[in-house]
């Protein structure tokens, strides 16, 4: 019910908002190359549009500076960043609704291997939350009393051991997607045994 009825307006609403910002963020990479006039119409629409989305670009800016790279292409970055953010939050909610629809439907045929299936199933998308959150959390600072701690010390038995064989390479670190990858493999077993098999 939720997956079909629900989710596709969760969909569309959240794409939207992605879009909009993203016309944002290409409004300013336009005005940081263009540079108008501050005191016309579209110096003031433009230095509108950079207040609006400072908050989102100033950390980008930031990092590039870090590695000398034009800091103007601040809003380039935090646009590749939402995109990935976007996508996977949208990915993670369709998920819980497909689990919560999965165990729902175990529960009324009342078969144990569907429900089964299903907390398995969760469980592993709960890991891969944990995993992504842990990928976004490497770009910030935290203590050792925080949930991302806590993130990091659930997630490590899987990922120290693949980031041993896999170092990172510079900034990007491809044992998070490996190991994303092999828990949707993981993820399709469970399925194709404890749901599709009955």
């Amino acid at each position: 019910m939720l997956t079909t009825f629900v989710y596709p307006w969760f969909f569309l609403v959240v794409w939207s908002l992605f879009g909009v910002f993203m016309g944002m963020l290409v409004l300013r990479l336009i005005f940081n190359y263009t540079d108008p006039n501050p005191f016309g119409k579209v110096g003031r629409f433009g230095y509108k549009i950079r207040k609006a989305t400072e908050r989102w670009v100033y950390p980008a800016s930031r990092f590039l500076a870090m590695y000398n790279v034009d800091t103007r292409l601040g809003p380039l970055l935090t646009l590749l960043i939402g995109l990935v953010i976007t996508y996977f939050f949208t990915q993670i909610i369709g998920n819980t609704f497909f689990v919560i629809d999965g165990l729902t439907a175990g529960i009324v045929r009342g078969s144990v291997s569907v429900i089964i299936g299903f907390v398995l199933y969760g469980l592993l998308s709960v890991l891969v939350l944990f995993i992504f959150i842990r990928f976004l959390a490497s770009w910030f600072v935290f203590t050792r009393k925080t949930f991302l701690a806590f993130v990091v010390k659930v997630t490590d038995p899987i990922m120290l051991p693949v980031q041993r064989l896999i170092p990172p390479i510079g900034m990007f670190d491809i044992s998070a997607m490996l190991v994303l990858i092999g828990i949707s493999l993981l993820q399709s077993v469970v399925l194709n045994v404890f749901v599709r098999g009955q």
